[in-house]
């Protein structure tokens, strides 16, 4: 059956399920694109949405961590992603407007993995925290869909740990574009779950 779930017939319609041991991941979810005046803001950025998954995840005693992306002052680390998208600079050591600051504040002792690229997977300690945190499964939030939270939902998939994109806690410049991801993304690579489904299973 085709269908606006299943854009790639029926051969994908698994489910990899919640695990045991989840845990939840906020992605780049930075000033930059939650200030109306940033350099990457979005329309609608999933700051609420995230605060509720982040509370409930804390009172039920699931890891929280987080991801940011920072460079050099020089640019040396940014390697080829900034010359392509050349508004990266904003995360530059010293660079104005602190646009790298996380939009909400992290809990003492909560990881905050420093990436690079897309994947908080990539070159980053994360897969290994994850592991030694016991975690199963991962609920993924942040921004943007198409980007940072896409890439790093297939990476977490591709280490053996269940992705898990919550819809509502993701967000893109365009809403077309945030559901053509997330409806692509639950084809392949994670499941794509309700934010109210997820705060009672916490609960």
């Amino acid at each position: 059956m085709t269908g606006p779930h299943r854009p790639h017939g029926a051969a994908f319609s698994g489910r990899v399920g919640w695990g045991a041991r989840p845990a939840v991941l906020v992605v780049d979810l930075v000033r930059a694109y939650t200030e109306p005046d940033g350099p990457f803001a979005l329309p609608d950025p999933p700051v609420a949405a995230t605060r509720a998954l982040v509370q409930a995840a804390r009172t039920a005693g699931v890891p929280v961590l987080w991801s940011v992306v920072r460079y050099t002052a020089d640019l040396a680390d940014a390697g080829l992603f900034v010359r392509k998208v050349p508004a990266l600079a904003a995360f530059a050591e010293g660079a104005p407007g602190g646009w790298g600051a996380l939009s909400i504040d992290p809990a003492p002792g909560e990881t905050v993995v420093v990436k690079q690229y897309a994947s908080a997977f990539a070159g980053t300690s994360l897969a290994a925290t994850l592991t030694a945190l016991g975690a199963d499964s991962v609920l993924v939030t942040g921004v943007s869909t198409s980007g940072c939270v896409r890439a790093t939902a297939t990476d977490c998939l591709q280490h053996g740990l269940r992705p898990l994109v919550v819809r509502q806690a993701c967000a893109d410049r365009d809403p077309d574009l945030h559901e053509r991801n997330l409806t692509d993304l639950d084809a392949k690579y994670a499941d794509v779950v309700d934010l109210d489904d997820v705060l009672t299973r916490l609960r």
